[in-house]
């Protein structure tokens, strides 16, 4: 597709609660055109993260085609999805799926991305919320595409800003650690990257009180509540949170609001083997070091602080939009 836009958007998510969020967060948003929706495995198998994204586009009047993609990572082994955090059917096992299928639309994930990419360059804006692979296929096919997108904005990494680390394992971010080989090509490629990690989203958190306020103000907020009620109590029981964190939608909101996250520039690698894999490690621009792996790869912007009160209050006023 062909579009004389300047903010298309491709959101490559694995739904997932939050990526739920993000996408009903994203169709609120009147200065952003959903290109396409790309899916991958990570909260659960593409099988399950492809339907819930049709059926999310298709109950909320999403006008974007969903596209299948990879179904593992590059190199490791697929890691058993987090049935604990998303339920067995990707949507908080709240029974609004129950008995949807439909087919996503014809062609690999990678393939549409580099199509779209060459179709509108200089306009697109990929969104990741999900471990990487996808755009590394689409790296791999197309090297060339890396000198062609807008942006590239990653849900993903922890970099150790206001002391936060892993949550798939002390070192690695979910996302990240799910295909690291994927993550090192994403983050060392050519093209513009900014990582909105850990370090910030998990200190933006939408409240209890704010989830049942969004429940009783239409069909999304309703929706958003059934699905999220384990999640939010699987935060309060191991995180003693009130609420649950926003991670993909902080990523979104980047989007749209640029100017509520503190940025960091400088290359990042991420670790591919041993106890620290998925580790994602950022040497700062004017850190001088004796030769290292971060020589020669190109700078990147890390969120290390963010307005997460910002945050929350657009995420609100996005749900509040859509009835």
């Amino acid at each position: 597709m062909v579009d004389t836009g300047e903010n298309l958007v491709i959101f490559d998510t694995d739904p997932g609660i939050d990526d739920a969020m993000a996408l009903l967060f994203l169709k609120a948003q009147p200065s952003l055109r959903l290109a396409a929706i790309t899916t991958v495995f990570g909260n659960a198998e593409v099988e399950i993260t492809t339907r819930n994204a049709l059926y999310l586009a298709q109950r909320f009047g999403i006008d974007a085609p969903v596209y299948a993609g990879a179904p593992r990572p590059l190199t490791i082994e697929r890691r058993q999805a987090p049935t604990f955090i998303h339920g067995d059917d990707g949507l908080g096992d709240a029974g609004v799926i129950d008995g949807f299928a439909a087919e996503p639309a014809e062609g690999h994930a990678a393939d549409r991305i580099v199509e779209i990419v060459r179709a509108n360059p200089g306009r697109v804006t990929l969104l990741a919320v999900a471990p990487l692979t996808n755009l590394a296929l689409a790296l791999e096919r197309n090297p060339g595409i890396a000198t062609l997108v807008k942006d590239v904005v990653i849900m993903g990494g922890a970099f150790g800003w206001n002391g936060r680390r892993g949550n798939a394992t002390p070192a690695a971010e979910a996302n990240v650690h799910n295909d690291p080989h994927a993550a090192d090509m994403v983050f060392t490629a050519a093209w513009p990257v900014t990582a909105i990690g850990l370090d910030v989203t998990s200190h933006c958190v939408a409240s209890h009180d704010d989830a049942a306020e969004l429940a009783g103000g239409g069909e999304a907020g309703r929706f958003l509540w059934d699905i999220s009620r384990g999640y939010e109590a699987l935060y309060r029981r191991r995180n003693q949170v009130d609420g649950c964190c926003l991670h993909d939608v902080a990523a979104a909101a980047y989007l749209v609001a640029p100017g509520l996250f503190t940025l960091r520039s400088g290359p990042v690698r991420v670790v591919t083997e041993g106890i620290a894999i998925g580790q994602t490690i950022q040497k700062l621009d004017g850190h001088k070091f004796g030769p290292n792996a971060w020589d020669g790869h190109p700078s990147k912007l890390v969120a290390a602080e963010a307005d997460c009160a910002g945050i929350v209050e657009s995420y609100k006023a996005a749900i509040r939009s859509l009835g």
